[in-house]
């Protein structure tokens, strides 16, 4: 089984990134203010340690007549006394560091949760949005990475990484000051190995960045992977697919470990690298500012408070390096990210739309659909080793240029009219539903309600109108009651359980443990598929859809579920316009029309006893496939309730 391939993308603008991650924090600006000043503060209290130590050992250890300090008119001439005192200063900068960098971790770390909160938020009611075709491209797994993984990631960044950076960039501002005002020669020996430190970062920066880019990769392609082969672990199981899954995994698994194994060499390299030139800079510090201090042109102090400084002034640029790890991996995230809430949504309301003014009459109008183009269908078939075989169209250029699903379909359903949809697999049955619910738009043609087009209205009350029923009924963790009421608000307990009632399922609740408050687990486990189609049927009820769909809706259920739900069935669709896709005859005779569709396009249209009578492909799929379901004790019931609608059915159909 294969995934589909993460997405491979260009080169990344650290600049144009970082400016739209930081407008994240625009309406959290007060609480990065305060941060900002705390780490302001806080580097200048780190700054100050070592110059302490150098008017401690110059005006108290080795005095030196000539050394002044801007401290001299605090400080005691008594040695014990002024030594003290450079100590009490000490104490007190560290408390102080102390104190900002609490109140600037805290700030930050709840801040970082409050942006993370927010691009949470956004990507998932972006993802609502987006259309039906954008799932069918893009694997779960992935999607779930973007909202775990990546935006981790971001968080990392925002909460340690940007903190950490600006702190150690006024650290190393502060330092660089203080050296060049004590004694820039020795200040420019410190800084001889800066181009050899900026040269192995340069290098150990492109080596990180690609080896963070295929980490990402690698952790969409294993969440997908696992989200697709658990799902599927029966079928795996059932065909002794173990072997196989897993070895496949372990590709995907080893594939993520190597990226990490490229990240770990490119540090274990460059921070030796970065000691080494460190360490050599200290040393040079100490060998000329050694001869300065004999020649006294520099005060001992000066030459201790410089070592110190040395070594403070390669730590943060160390820190940089390793917080440069946390900024690549938020670079790579936030690319994925941004590709993700720039997808556009293709299917939206419009500005101004239109409300149908009537009682509810659908037409589709010469409507032509294709899922993909021409190109995009022959693209995927080379990929698999295939031909396409294209079937041409009657529309000019436009048949050249798509796959089409549907063509030239035209048909009218008309108020309180149950239409039955039936056709071969692949003839286009559920796109139509599909069109309808404006899950996509068509290429050509239109498809009205009451005379409006469905793009002109507003989706929200365009898919208000439908009560859909699919094939595969999809329950959601919670109660069978919110699965029932799927947080419409507005629809009463009393409803809810009225909508039982009238699907015959009812019964089945409340001899539930917990009735109609029982929990029903992931995916609806604990029940059987005809208890949560029942749970479906009450579902659409509950919510008065003006048109009831039902897609395959009883293809799964045993026959005694299936009885259950054509009496319930006979009561839904009263008043009602509604729409079935079904393979059973039962549920076919009982349509006031049937459209028979192939290949695409709407071949036959009429009622079961009329379409009989053409001897057309609604008469073939009959003797394919209905006519062996025909059974006595069902007909006779069918033939009950057609009597009671004053239809007439006849026994041979």
């Amino acid at each position: 089984m294969a995934i589909q391939e993460e997405e491979v993308l260009g080169k990344a603008y650290d600049a144009r990134l970082m400016r739209r991650l930081l407008t994240y924090l625009h309406k959290y600006r007060w609480q990065v203010t305060v941060a900002l000043i705390a780490i302001v503060l806080k580097a200048g209290a780190d700054v100050l340690g070592p110059y302490l130590t150098k008017v401690a050992i110059d005006k108290y250890l080795a005095s030196h007549t000539e050394a002044h300090s801007m401290l001299d008119r605090f400080l005691s001439r008594n040695p014990l006394t002024g030594i003290a005192q450079i100590a009490g200063m000490y104490t007190g900068l560290l408390l102080f560091s102390f104190l900002l960098e609490f109140a600037q971790t805290y700030i930050m770390q709840w801040t970082g949760q409050k942006v993370m909160f927010d691009l949470r938020a956004q990507i998932f009611r972006h993802l609502q949005r987006l259309h039906i075709s954008f799932f069918d491209k893009n694997p779960v797994g992935r999607l779930v990475t973007r909202v775990t993984s990546d935006v981790d990631a971001l968080n990392e960044m925002f909460t340690a990484g940007v903190v950490s950076i600006v702190e150690d960039v006024f650290v190393l501002l502060g330092i660089l000051v203080i050296m060049l005002n004590m004694s820039w020669r020795l200040a420019l020996i410190t800084f001889a190995v800066l181009p050899l430190i900026f040269y192995a970062t340069s290098i150990f920066r492109r080596k990180v960045r690609e080896s963070y880019r295929r980490i990402r990769v690698a952790i969409a392609k294993i969440n997908a992977y696992l989200q697709e082969h658990v799902t599927g672990i029966v079928v795996l199981q059932l065909f002794n697919r173990e072997k196989k899954s897993y070895e496949r995994f372990e590709e995907i698994n080893r594939t993520h470990m190597d990226a990490f194994k490229d990240a770990i060499l490119a540090h274990a390299v460059y921070y030796p690298v970065v000691e080494v030139l460190s360490a050599t800079a200290i040393a040079l510090v100490v060998w000329f500012g050694g001869n300065q201090v004999m020649r006294n042109l520099v005060t001992l102090g000066v030459l201790v408070a410089f070592m110190q400084y040395a070594q403070r002034f390669f730590r943060p640029i160390q820190d940089l390096s390793e917080k440069y790890n946390i900024l690549q991996s938020a670079m790579a995230s936030s690319e994925r990210i941004f590709k993700l809430l720039d997808t556009p949504a293709e299917i939206v309301s419009p500005a101004t739309p239109k409300v149908p003014q009537g009682p509810g009459r659908i037409e589709f109008d010469h409507v032509w659909f294709a899922y993909r183009t021409l190109a995009q269908a022959a693209e995927e078939a080379a990929s698999k080793g295939e031909k396409l075989i294209a079937i041409a169209g009657g529309n000019g250029d436009l048949a050249k240029e798509y796959d089409w699903v549907l063509r030239d379909a035209s048909f009218t359903i008309e108020p309180g009219e149950t239409v039955a949809i039936v056709g071969h697999t692949g003839a286009g049955k559920t796109t139509i539903i599909s069109l309808l619910l404006r899950f996509y738009d068509v290429q050509k043609g239109a498809i009205r309600i009451d005379g409006v087009d469905v793009r002109d209205m507003d989706l929200n009350d365009l898919r208000r109108r439908y009560g859909v029923v699919l094939q595969d009924p999809f329950l959601f963790s919670g109660t069978v009651a919110d699965n029932i009421r799927l947080g419409s608000r507005w629809i009463e307990d009393e409803s809810v359980e009225n909508a039982a009632e009238q699907v015959n399922v009812a019964d089945f609740i409340r001899s539930l443990p917990g009735g109609f408050a029982e929990e029903v687990r992931e995916r609806g486990s604990t029940l059987s598929t005809g208890q949560k189609q029942l749970i479906s049927f009450a579902r659409a009820l509950a919510h008065s859809p003006k048109i009831l769909v039902l897609d395959e809706a009883t293809s799964s259920v045993d026959t005694e579920t299936e009885f259950r739900v054509r009496e319930a069935l006979t009561r839904m669709v009263e008043g009602r316009t509604s729409i079935i896709i079904a393979h059973r005859l039962s549920t076919i005779q009982r349509a006031n029309k049937i459209i028979v569709m192939h290949k695409g396009q709407v071949r036959e249209v009429g009622s079961h006893q009329q379409l009989l009578a053409q001897h057309g492909i609604y008469w073939k799929l009959y003797q394919l496939q209905y006519k062996d379901q025909e059974a006595p004790a069902p007909a006779a019931m069918q033939a009950s309730e057609y009597s009671a609608r004053g239809v007439s059915v006849s026994a041979d159909s």
